[in-house]
């Protein structure tokens, strides 16, 4: 598989701008998703909650199943994650979101919530998926964090992710940690930056109030961007010496070239989350990384005509690669 291809992306001309392409899609979400939640109880005594597309007993036993891990505090309504979940139904297959801890609208037992390289927590899900479903085909996709998070445990496990997932996908994911969260205290960056605080530290103060000595509740509430918030809390409640420590330890970036299994890495070229820097050289890539880089898109953007814009064109993509990687045979409903 080549490590590198042209995409065929390319933005409305009525949407200009990496900041439009990436806030845009956020008012085309479409109607909420409904889900079947299931709560898995972890085994470090917490737990999480899984939204599937259907009841997974209710499936085809050779239905292919897609694994959604999204973003900084994502969810599965998420406008990416409604997206790729109503193209999963759409074709036949079975879907399911992950939500990390804390994601799912109630907060979760222990002192850690989750972070960039939990590929721990990712590990430990594939894992019980690939246990519960059997031989179906299974893809993972990851967005942004997700997507971190899911390329570093690719490359961690190398030969060995092959028994797990068949095909993966990453969109737009901060691959250099530092360089992204830099980027992301400058500029009109710094909105979406407050954004994100706005509900990271309330969930930090709650885990100080429940978790007395965790951390400065001080520190947390002067944070002005993503490096002191991590130097704050995420970094030393997951066992990180600080920021530094965090964002160098759970960059993704240089276990690329460890993947083993076909893996798709989608990064828009004015994605205002992934500066240029951290993009990947083709040295950086294994022959499994298959890297798309179209010109436009902004961060997990990528919306299509008509006006006034809609979201199926990523969706797309990734059931294509998932169906393009994966024999025919394997496949319940192909007809993407």
């Amino acid at each position: 598989m080549s490590s590198s291809a042209a995409c065929n992306y390319r933005a409305p001309w009525w949407l200009p701008g990496a900041h439009l392409q990436t806030i845009w899609p956020l008012t085309r979400k479409g109607p909420a998703q409904r889900y079947h939640r299931v709560r898995w109880e972890t085994p470090d005594g917490d737990f999480i909650d899984l939204d599937w597309t259907r009841p997974p007993e209710t499936a085809d036993e050779i239905a292919p199943l897609v694994v959604l891990f999204h973003g900084l505090e994502g969810s599965s309504q998420s406008h990416y994650a409604r997206a790729l979940m109503r193209a999963v139904s759409a074709v036949g297959w079975l879907g399911v979101v992950p939500h990390f801890r804390g994601c799912s609208g109630e907060p979760n037992r222990l002192a850690r919530a989750y972070h960039s390289g939990d590929s721990e927590e990712i590990d430990w899900i594939l894992l019980r998926l690939r246990r519960q479903l059997g031989p179906r085909p299974l893809f993972a996709a990851g967005v942004s964090l997700g997507g971190n998070a899911l390329l570093k445990w690719l490359g961690e496990h190398g030969d060995g992710s092959a028994s797990v997932v068949d095909a993966a996908a990453a969109i737009c994911p901060p691959l250099d940690l530092a360089l992204s969260g830099h980027a992301l205290a400058n500029g009109f960056n710094r909105v979406y930056t407050l954004h994100f605080l706005a509900t990271l530290k309330c969930k930090a103060l709650e885990k100080q109030r429940r978790h007395p000595g965790l951390c400065d509740p001080q520190r947390i509430r002067s944070a002005r961007n993503l490096y002191e918030f991590d130097d704050a809390y995420t970094g030393p409640a997951h066992g990180f010496d600080g920021a530094a420590d965090y964002w160098r330890r759970a960059s993704s970036k240089p276990w690329l070239r460890h993947i083993r299994r076909p893996t798709l890495l989608l990064c828009a070229a004015n994605d205002p989350f992934v500066p240029d820097a951290a993009l990947p050289a083709a040295t950086d890539l294994s022959p499994a990384v298959r890297f798309e880089c179209p010109a436009s898109g902004g961060h997990v953007g990528f919306v299509a005509t008509p006006w006034p814009g809609e979201l199926g064109w990523l969706p797309q993509r990734l059931l294509m690669y998932f169906r393009d990687t994966t024999p025919a045979r394997r496949l319940a409903f192909a007809n993407i």
